[in-house]
């Protein structure tokens, strides 16, 4: 486990507790446990995810992310495989996405 995750608190499961705590590099380290190498696309998505959350409280659904970054729902699922809401909100420091199972 990356250094970096052991400074931070996270929930059962395993979504930050304190979305202030978030930084690009833990983000990576995130983003690493998952199996996921971070390109400029996923920057692009955690960015966008990151200002809404934080200016709605509320994790991002699915539906907002496509719709707010022009990205299709089948390029989401292949950069966040297996739940592109839930693991972009987890990668960017918000709580789970309502909706989410």
């Amino acid at each position: 486990m990356s250094a970096i995750l052991e400074t931070v608190t996270f929930n059962d499961e395993g979504f930050l507790t304190d979305p202030n705590a978030w930084s690009r590099e833990l983000a990576e380290a995130i983003a690493a446990q998952e199996g996921i190498e971070l390109t400029e696309k996923h920057w692009e998505i955690i960015e966008f995810c990151r200002q809404k959350g934080l200016e709605s409280g509320a994790a991002p659904t699915l539906r907002q992310i496509t719709k707010g970054t022009g990205i299709s729902t089948k390029e989401l699922f292949s950069l966040f495989p297996k739940g592109p809401a839930k693991k972009v909100a987890k990668i960017a420091g918000l709580g789970k996405p309502e909706g989410c199972v």
